[in-house]
């Protein structure tokens, strides 16, 4: 599947990766609930901690909503563990060492900081209703009032 078939109202791509602990998790296994499935750059750097953060103070009414939160990097499972140990993130991490997934949801990119180009994950979040449907896409995020932006568009 391309990364072109990823759009809003189209079923989200399934995927298989390794969490924080080592152990396999498929996006499919959480149909019955709502995603919001995120993507960010690197554990522990300003804007993902923020944006990590802003998701861990959000959990309340994520949860109360009926969603999941799972973020994806290219950091390894110790890298996650680190993170979420540090912060006290109540979600799970998973790696996206080989890019795989990043591709497939067409957030890897040749990025520009500083004037030097490097392919890296451009910060990007999905919201996937209970059917496995992308609700809504959040591409090139804006950390600040990010949570609230996803909330509103999961629903109630």
């Amino acid at each position: 599947m391309s990364a072109t078939m990823i759009e809003e109202g189209k079923i989200a791509p399934d995927f298989e990766l390794p969490d924080q602990t080592g152990k396999l998790v498929k996006l499919s296994s959480f149909r019955g609930r709502k995603v919001v499935l995120y993507f960010y750059p690197k554990d522990d750097t300003p804007g993902c901690t923020r944006e990590a953060c802003s998701f861990r103070d959000s959990m309340a009414d994520l949860k109360g909503r009926g969603a999941e939160v799972i973020g994806i990097s290219r950091d390894d499972k110790l890298s996650h563990q680190k993170f979420i140990e540090k912060y006290s993130l109540p979600f799970i991490l998973l790696s996206d060492e080989q890019s795989e997934v990043c591709k497939l949801y067409d957030v890897y990119k040749l990025k520009n900081m500083y004037g030097k180009e490097s392919m890296g994950i451009v910060r990007s979040t999905f919201a996937i209703d209970e059917q496995g449907n992308i609700k809504k896409i959040f591409r090139k995020v804006s950390v600040d009032g990010h949570a609230q932006e996803v909330l509103q568009a999961i629903g109630d």
